[in-house]
């Protein structure tokens, strides 16, 4: 694979005659952080790790335009899977055709936490559930995309009729922004203990985005069921569906978080947010997980493409039917450079 991946690399570099405009691009980024996890649990100590190495998403990728109408992109891991692949076609007024996989409509990235990766509060406060493919028209800030549908299920036999359906949109003004989404998806999963069972998920979420000069707010806030169905991204919680005596037991999801920042200079910007992610499986037992994230960092720009950002923060997990409360208290920086 990374061979093909250069020779096509170098073809298109080396194909003047290529009536494309194809602009490469590349982020080289490491995480360098010190995480000391305590399990909250008598007799057990705390780990402390230290953690250094390239993040997984460093990339390399291009955007490409063939003519007014055709264009499109990819964009490739440190490990150089698929991260974007699409098409698209550009009709009318504003309008857009995409085709292939990028990020899905309710997609906001309102938090710059960069600890786990570039965290960014996903799955602790902000719904995400990544880059997936996608048949997607756009008219301004309207999106509406046919997704494949997920399949997330207690067994491997799951069935779908309909793609994942996802709407978004997105007013923008001078000192403030708001976006919308909602989403559903539903699957049938065969052989389980009361036979086939319908899993039927959806999400509705907001993000609102405030300007006031250098200071600069997010917040942003969504609930759901069964969102682990869904695809969301879930990287402490249990959001799935369950399966009772006679039928399906929903699981509820509820995220907000809320992100402040100032930028003092182009080279240097400070941020602090807070995120909450909770679920709640309806079965009775009072089967309720929850997740908090607090962080506070700062931007620091070395000069254009380089800029490192030390972060210090804390997650918290806890659940109601366990005394046990997983503490992670983190420091360090990541460090990028795009080229």
């Amino acid at each position: 694979m990374k061979k093909l991946f250069i020779i096509f690399a170098i073809l298109c570099l080396a194909a003047p005659a290529m009536a494309a405009d194809w602009n490469f691009y590349g982020s080289a980024r490491m995480a360098t952080f010190s995480v000391d996890v305590d399990e909250d649990i008598p007799g057990v100590e705390s780990d402390t790790d230290t953690q250094w190495a390239q993040q997984g998403n460093s990339r390399i990728g291009a955007t490409v335009k063939f003519n007014d109408e055709i264009g499109g992109g990819f964009e490739m891991s440190d490990s150089f899977g698929k991260r974007k692949l699409y098409g698209t076609y550009s009709f009318g007024n504003s309008g857009q055709l995409l085709l292939g996989q990028t990020y899905a409509p309710s997609a906001i990235f309102a938090s710059n936490s960069v600890y786990d990766g570039d965290g960014d509060l996903l799955g602790i406060g902000e719904f995400y559930e990544g880059r997936v493919p996608m048949i997607q028209v756009s008219f301004g800030g309207l999106k509406v995309a046919l997704i494949t549908p997920s399949t997330v299920g207690p067994t491997t036999d799951t069935d779908t009729t309909l793609p994942k359906i996802e709407v978004g949109y997105t007013f923008k003004a001078d000192m403030f922004s708001v976006t919308g989404f909602a989403g559903y998806n539903s699957t049938t999963d065969a052989g389980t203990a009361i036979g086939d069972v319908d899993y039927d998920s959806y999400v509705a979420g907001v993000g609102v985005g405030l300007n006031f000069g250098p200071l600069f707010v997010n917040l942003g806030g969504h609930i759901g069921q069964n969102l682990g169905n869904y695809g969301a991204y879930q990287p402490y919680l249990d959001d799935n569906a369950g399966v009772g005596a006679t039928d399906v037991i929903d699981n509820d999801g509820l995220g907000y978080l809320a992100v402040v920042g100032f930028k003092a200079s182009d080279m240097f910007t400070i941020e602090a947010g807070y995120g909450h992610e909770e679920t709640e499986l309806d079965d009775g037992a009072n089967n309720t997980q929850e997740a908090d994230q607090y962080y506070l960092n700062a931007t620091i720009n070395i000069t254009k493409g380089f800029f490192i950002v030390p972060e210090i923060g804390m997650i918290n997990l806890s659940e109601d039917a366990s005394p046990e409360e997983p503490e992670v208290f983190y420091w360090g920086a990541k460090w990028q450079i795009n080229f």
